[in-house]
């Protein structure tokens, strides 16, 4: 990305302003840093790692464009709500919000807890519904609204994964009926659906890596700059016509 004759940034996102929840690590690090690179604003949200959102704001910043960090456990009802707002306040309203933060609990259905439960539905599915809901009051017309869910979501291959899937299923029927309302207003609805990422989350290194890759097409680990690619696409102007659609970017595991 260049700068123009007034040392703006020039990309295909220029002007617009964008909230990533979950930004200060793995693939929302990697979405906040390819926005900004795209010339857009960003705003992160993060939970408990300050230094490590501020980290991402200082990359964010240092090519050319505003970047702000908002705390926001999304465990908190209400939070991710209250920084959607902020976020747009800061940075003059919102074109595109990027619902990435999320949280896995996995085990066996019988020895799961309420307390798994109820972090798995506040996060991963309430979290999201209602920072999406917010974000509709300031989000301008012909925005972008693109959820990071999961490939778990569509074929769960192991044991353990029953509440995890269940979450990440649930954000289908949300994109598919958040598309069918926000249509008039050209504001367009995508799920994004990777498979095994290396990130700290499920790293590459991990002992149950061979067991994941038996069932990828390409053999290997995808990256977060690969889900950050997908997403910079549907916020441009290609994604304009895109809505209602899963994405699952994972080397053909679903395959």
């Amino acid at each position: 990305m260049g700068m123009d004759d007034r040392g703006q940034p020039r990309g295909q996102l220029a002007g617009a302003v964008a909230l990533v929840t979950g930004g200060s690590r793995g693939i929302g690090a990697a979405i906040a840093r390819h926005l900004g690179q795209a010339g857009a604003d960003v705003a992160i949200t993060y939970n408990t790692s300050a230094e490590q959102a501020a980290k991402v704001v200082a990359e964010v910043s240092a090519l050319g464009v505003r970047s702000v960090a908002v705390r926001a456990p999304a465990t908190e009802r209400g939070a991710v709500d209250a920084a959607v707002l902020e976020a747009a306040a800061d940075l003059g309203g919102l074109d595109i919000l990027v619902n990435n933060a999320g949280i896995a609990r996995y085990g066996p259905v019988a020895e799961t807890s309420d307390e798994d439960i109820d972090d798995i539905i506040d996060v991963n599915i309430r979290a999201v519904f209602t920072g999406t809901r917010a974000a509709l009051g300031v989000l301008r017309d012909g925005g972008r609204v693109i959820t990071i869910g999961s490939n778990l979501a569509d074929r769960v291959t192991s044991p353990g994964l029953a509440l995890y899937s269940m979450s990440k299923s649930a954000l289908v029927g949300f994109t598919k009926g958040l598309a069918h309302d926000l249509g008039p207003r050209r504001i367009t609805a995508n799920l994004v659906q990777p498979g095994s990422t290396d990130t700290d989350m499920n790293p590459a290194s991990s002992p149950d890596a061979a067991e994941q890759l038996a069932t990828s097409v390409l053999g290997h680990y995808g990256t977060a700059d690969d889900i950050a690619a997908t997403v910079v696409h549907l916020a441009g102007p290609g994604g304009a016509h895109i809505t209602g659609t899963v994405l699952t970017i994972d080397g053909g595991q679903n395959t």
